[in-house]
């Protein structure tokens, strides 16, 4: 082809602002400018005077859409660290920790605790280490030839029993000890 020079060739270099930008409207410059005096604010009232603003969303003592609205949803502060992830996600990674599911990108680094979902025929043996598995997911991987291996954590409850029966030896003592006297 031919290096044909055209004027009307549009490029970064041809490219000009003339016309682009209106200039700004000057007010409050007398009564032959046509927005002089009350300076295009009209007459009285709170935004005609300065520092007159309007908050964003008040209507005038109206209740407010914003609070004529139901409010609707919840996010638990206990679950944000904990996300549950899919056995057809991973089934590629012969060992699966908190770790390497980071490095995969398949959770984020701020996850803290991880549960293994779903029933999937894996093809090849995979090991589970340091995460929770569901019974599903958990046939799954043993049928392929896979291991897994689960952190058993104590429930709260069984905690919070623990802690009450020391609250209760305390409180016994406490009585024995006054009806001695």
């Amino acid at each position: 082809m031919e290096n044909v020079k055209s004027k009307n060739v549009l490029g970064l270099n041809t490219l000009t602002s003339t016309g682009n930008s209106k200039n700004r409207k000057r007010v409050g410059r007398g009564i032959g400018s046509g927005s002089g005096k009350t300076a295009g604010r009209g007459h009285k009232g709170q935004k005609s005077r300065s520092g007159g603003s309007i908050a964003r969303g008040f209507e005038g003592g109206q209740m407010p859409l914003q609070q004529r609205i139901p409010k609707f949803g919840f996010s638990s502060r206990t679950n944000r660290s904990f996300k549950e992830v899919n056995l057809k996600n991973i089934a590629t990674i012969p060992e699966v920790t908190l770790e390497t599911l980071k490095q995969n990108r398949i959770i984020s680094k701020s996850v803290k605790k991880v549960k293994i979902f779903g029933v999937f025929e894996v093809s090849q043996p995979m090991h589970v280490k340091g995460l929770k598995v569901t019974h599903g997911a958990k046939e799954s991987i043993e049928k392929a030839g896979g291991t897994v291996d689960v952190i058993n954590e104590s429930p709260i409850k069984e905690n919070l029993k623990k802690a009450s029966a020391k609250r209760n030896k305390s409180s016994k003592k406490g009585i024995e000890d006054r009806g001695s006297n």
